[in-house]
This record gives C-alpha cells, structure tokens and sequence, in this order.
C-alpha cells in the first residue's frame, strides 16, 4: 500500500470556461471605419489550490482592438483546468502548475476567444501559439531579480 501513496498523480478533472465578456462600447459607427484597427492581446496564468492536491490553473486572455483611441472591441476570456496532482516532488510542482497544466488548457482558450470574436461579427483573431516555459522561466527571473534578457534593451 506504501508504492501506492508514492505514485505521482497527474490528472485532468476538467477543462471549463471560467469567464468570458464581449465589449463593443463603439459599435455601431465604428463598424463603418475603413480603418485597420490595432490589436492588443495579453496573456496571464495563475494557478491555485482547491483541495488537498487539487489545483485550479487558469489562463486569461483580454483582446483589445482600437481605431485610434477608440475601442472596436475588447474581449476578455478565462479558461480554466482541475487538476490533480499528488506525490509530486516540490520542485517540480511549480512546472507543473506553470507549464504543463497552462498548455492543456491554453488550445481551449484559443478556440473560444475566436469564436466569441466571429460571433460577434467580426474576422477572428486567432492567438499565437505560446511557449509556456519560456513565460514561466521569464516569470521565474523577475521574481528573483534578475533582469530579464526579454525586457532589457
């Protein structure tokens, strides 16, 4: 029974959409400009215990679009996954949480940013494929200080 206890979990529970809002505070005379709007996308990931070795990890997207200074729309979408994890060694907890389980879930929130978007009437914006480590190592750096080699110029 002892191997039992000692045998690393990793497990999906589920994958949802924790929250999505469509804003077009413009519309409807934006729609008429001929104007290639500017788009703006920003990712975050956090992650946080539900349970005991139950763990909530959640990546949020918000998508602005501008004409100027006006907004044609701004989309803002959490996707979210239950996992389970146990037995784990500490150090690898923190990849876990910030790689693995964000890469699961991730190609859920890219299908449904897009979808919101064509939903909405307009052409989709599709969100570029990430590479999880690389943000995560970058995330490790500023927390300890370092300067990151991304943001230094």
């Amino acid at each position: 029974m002892a191997t039992e206890e000692a045998t690393p979990v990793f497990q999906i529970q589920r994958v949802y959409l924790k929250d999505a809002s469509l804003e077009q505070p413009n519309s409807p005379a934006i729609l008429l400009e001929q104007q290639q709007p500017s788009v703006d996308i920003q990712l975050g990931v956090e992650a946080t215990p539900v349970a005991e070795g139950i763990f909530e990890v959640a990546v949020t997207a918000t998508v602005q679009t501008k004409i100027q200074d006006k907004t044609v729309f701004l989309v803002e979408a959490k996707q979210a996954g239950i996992f389970e994890i146990r037995n784990l060694p500490e150090d690898q907890m923190g990849p876990i949480m910030g790689i693995a389980c964000p890469q699961i879930v991730y190609p859920y929130l890219r299908g449904n940013v897009a979808d919101l978007i064509t939903r909405a009437g307009f052409p989709p914006v599709h969100l570029a494929e990430i590479n999880f480590q690389a943000m995560y190592e970058q995330q490790q750096a500023q927390a300890a200080g370092e300067p990151s080699s991304i943001l230094t110029q």
